[in-house]
Order: C-alpha cells, then sequence, then structure tokens
C-alpha cells in the first residue's frame, strides 16, 4: 500500500531551501551537435534517426563526475532528461526498444545517474517529455487516432516506470505537454491535459512516490512554474524555477559552436533574482557525446560554488523582501535579516530609500568586515564604511540585521521627498 500524499507546503520545504539545481539535456541528439530538436528541425526520418543508437556509446559518461560538479557549484538538485522529444530513453523502458539498455550503450544512464545524486546528497529530478515525434498521432491525432493512443499509453507506463524503478525521486519535470489546438479539438479533446489524461497519470505517480513534486508542464498547474530562459516569479507561495540555459537559447542539448556564453555576473544575478522572488535557478548543461561538460560550463559553474560557499547564507532558503534595491541590486531574507545583493558598488556609501524598519548592524557577508548604519529622511537607510573598490568583482552582499521583519515605507505623496521632510 502507497504512503499517504504529504501536504504541499512539506512537500516542498526542501525545493525552497535548494534555491539551485543542475538541469543536463543529453542523448542522441548530442552526436550531431546541433541541439535537441535536431531530428524535427531538419525532419532526419525517424529510421534514420534511429541509427544513431547504434553509434551512441559515451566512453567517458561518470554520473559521478556530474554530481561533484553539481555539487561543488552549490547546487542541491538536478534534473536528468530521461526522455526528450525523440523517444530515446536513457532507462531501461519494457514499452519501448529505442533505449540505451537495448542498444549499443548497453547501459542503464538513469540508474547510474540517480546512484550518483544520491552518493553526492543531491535531490533526485527526472525530465521526462510527453510527446515522441516518432508517432504520427501526435501530430494529428484525429487521421492517425491509434498512434495517439499509444503515445498516451507510453506516457502513462514510462512514467510509472520511472517512478517505480528508481527508489524516491524528488523532482518529476514535464515538457512536451504542448499540442497543436486545433488538432485537439477537431480529434474531440477539451485539453491538453484531457489529451494526454495527466490527472490519471500524475494522480498514479504521486500514489508511488508521495513526496513527488511535479512541474505545470503536463496541462495542469501541479506544483511549480517553470519560466524558460527568464527570471520572472510566481505568485507568492506558489513554487516555482526558471530554467535557463549557460549559452544562448539555440539549443538545451550540445551545440557544437555557440559562443554566446553567458557570463559569471549574469549567471549570478540570474540566481539571486530568482532567490529574490523565492524561486529556483534551474541551470543548463548540455554534456558532449561522450558524456563530458565543456570547459566553458565547467569554469563558470566552479566561480558559482566559489561564490556560494561564501555568499550562500543569503540564497539557500532565502525568503522576499520588500526593500527596494533600486540600481544597486536586489534584496533576499531570513526573519530580521536582510541581504542586499550588490551587483553595481556604489563606492563609500551604499543608500537604500523607504526603509521603515530600524536597521541594528551591518556587515560584508563574506568577510564579517563591519559596516556602518544610519537612517535619515524618507526613510533612507545609509550604509558607511565601505571601501571605493567592490571586494568582489562581480555581486557583493551586505547583512543587515533589522530590529524586526523588514519593512518598506509606502509612500502617500510619492513628491514630498523632494523636501527632505517626508
Amino acid at each position: 500500500m502507497a504512503a499517504q500524499r504529504t501536504s504541499y507546503s512539506e512537500r516542498m520545504k526542501w525545493f525552497h531551501k535548494a534555491r539551485f539545481g543542475m538541469f543536463i539535456h543529453w542523448g542522441l541528439y548530442a552526436l550531431h551537435g546541433r541541439g535537441e530538436w535536431v531530428m524535427f528541425n531538419e525532419r532526419i526520418p525517424a529510421d534514420e534517426y534511429a541509427r544513431l543508437a547504434g553509434q551512441f556509446c559515451p566512453e567517458k559518461f561518470d554520473a559521478d563526475a556530474w554530481a561533484a560538479i553539481a555539487r561543488d557549484a552549490g547546487m542541491k538538485y538536478m534534473v536528468l532528461t530521461t526522455r526528450h522529444h525523440d523517444g530515446f530513453c536513457l532507462f531501461d523502458s519494457q514499452v519501448s526498444d529505442f533505449t540505451s539498455v537495448k542498444t549499443a550503450a548497453r547501459r542503464d544512464f538513469v540508474a547510474e545517474y540517480v546512484r550518483a545524486c544520491r552518493k553526492a546528497g543531491l535531490k533526485v529530478g527526472f525530465y521526462y517529455s510527453l510527446l515522441d515525434w516518432r508517432f504520427p498521432g501526435y501530430f494529428n491525432p484525429r487521421k492517425y487516432p491509434d498512434s495517439a493512443a499509444a503515445l498516451v499509453r507510453q506516457y502513462h507506463e514510462q512514467v510509472r516506470e520511472l517512478m517505480t524503478h528508481y527508489g524516491k525521486i524528488d523532482v518529476l519535470w514535464y515538457d512536451g505537454g504542448w499540442i497543436n489546438h486545433d488538432a485537439l479539438e477537431t480529434a474531440g479533446f477539451a485539453s491538453k491535459a484531457d489529451f494526454w489524461q495527466s490527472k490519471k497519470v500524475n494522480a498514479m505517480a504521486r500514489r508511488l512516490q508521495p513526496h513527488l513534486l511535479i512541474n505545470n508542464r503536463s496541462g495542469i498547474d501541479e506544483d511549480l512554474d517553470t519560466p524558460e530562459q527568464h527570471v520572472t516569479a510566481s505568485k507568492p507561495g506558489r513554487g516555482w524555477e526558471s530554467c535557463m540555459t549557460i549559452g544562448d537559447s539555440g539549443g538545451w542539448g550540445y551545440v557544437h559552436s555557440n559562443p554566446n556564453w553567458k557570463t559569471v555576473p549574469q549567471l549570478l544575478q540570474n540566481l539571486v533574482t530568482a532567490a529574490a522572488g523565492e524561486g529556483n535557478y534551474l541551470l543548463n548543461v548540455g554534456p558532449r557525446p561522450d558524456g563530458t561538460l565543456r570547459e566553458e560550463e565547467r569554469t563558470r559553474l566552479a566561480a558559482l560554488g566559489q561564490w556560494l560557499r561564501m555568499n550562500g547564507e543569503a540564497i539557500y532558503g532565502s525568503q522576499r523582501c520588500p526593500l527596494h534595491g533600486g540600481m544597486i541590486g536586489r534584496w533576499t531574507r531570513k526573519g530580521n535579516t536582510g541581504y542586499l545583493h550588490v551587483f553595481r558598488w556604489p563606492g563609500r556609501e551604499a543608500v537604500v530609500p523607504l526603509v521603515a524598519t530600524k536597521a541594528r548592524s551591518a556587515e560584508l557577508l563574506a568577510t564579517g568586515a563591519k559596516l556602518t548604519v544610519r537612517q535619515e529622511h524618507n526613510g533612507r537607510l545609509v550604509i558607511g564604511g565601505m571601501t571605493t573598490r567592490p571586494p568582489h568583482p562581480y555581486a557583493n552582499v551586505i547583512k543587515v540585521r533589522f530590529a524586526d521583519e523588514p519593512k518598506a515605507i509606502q509612500e502617500r505623496d510619492t513628491s514630498k521627498w523632494l523636501t527632505g521632510k517626508a
């Protein structure tokens, strides 16, 4: 008998503490080096694409190495593409022969990944694509109803396999739930969730994994919102994570030539912005065909980890803070302590207006160096004793202890500050 499903707030506790995770897009498409959509984008026939499975023997695949990179980057969980839109499974599915176990590799990469996550103390996430381009019924369910029904059965059975054979799973990260709306209507389906029967399969997944978090890409809102390639907070109380590539948005899987890498300052600011909205940052890597990460990925992740080792207190388990960061940066909070993340170092003083709560002390989080605080008209909090140049070149955190939970002044007369007497 399955265990009783836990409450939303209980299931979300670890997720709200985590704030940072690794997304991994890897599969047959890595052999082409033109992204995970190469089969569809180049209209490669299914039989021709399937022959890639005979070449997929990643001799340097090392799940422990992936997990070590994630852990050292300060990440708390990982999400792996168990099967993408091309239909190739990295696990031992009994309802498909198109798997890494039944083709040249002869390995269950999902099993190796799960073991590595647990060994490294990381939570385990499974990405699974509902759609499979090999099924004509996905594109036209009215014309190919048997194919569409087989596609839905595959989705249900493979989710059952993933939720049954790998121990405790923390996140089920759906993708590919979209389908042409006109095609749905003409085939007699009311919605995406109706076509996929997502309510049924998700209920089954929760019976098997009572602590499971499910994202919003099966046609049902479930637990987590998933803004893609942008950082946009959901309403308070709602779980969310921003998924983003380290390179540009042209591909999540391995792209052989992609010179547009995000800089470490950009990645740090995205991470902080997510934490400031009580959300997570799920940062993607696209391993090479042999299973290794590129230097551009490894060096950026290492830099993020180094920063988090000094400043993670302001990220992990952070809460929203209503104070204004202005040009300087953004705030996070824990209880009565505010953390001002300084992206653009202002010099010897930092000024934050409209602070309603008394500030007791301030210090530089990374070093503990003491700073001064005073409060003036218009609720201006002036933090002094700072150096002319930023201690860290990309982002610094000022820890401010307040007498109570920090609140912002709500201006009734937005012009009164001009007199200095507001």
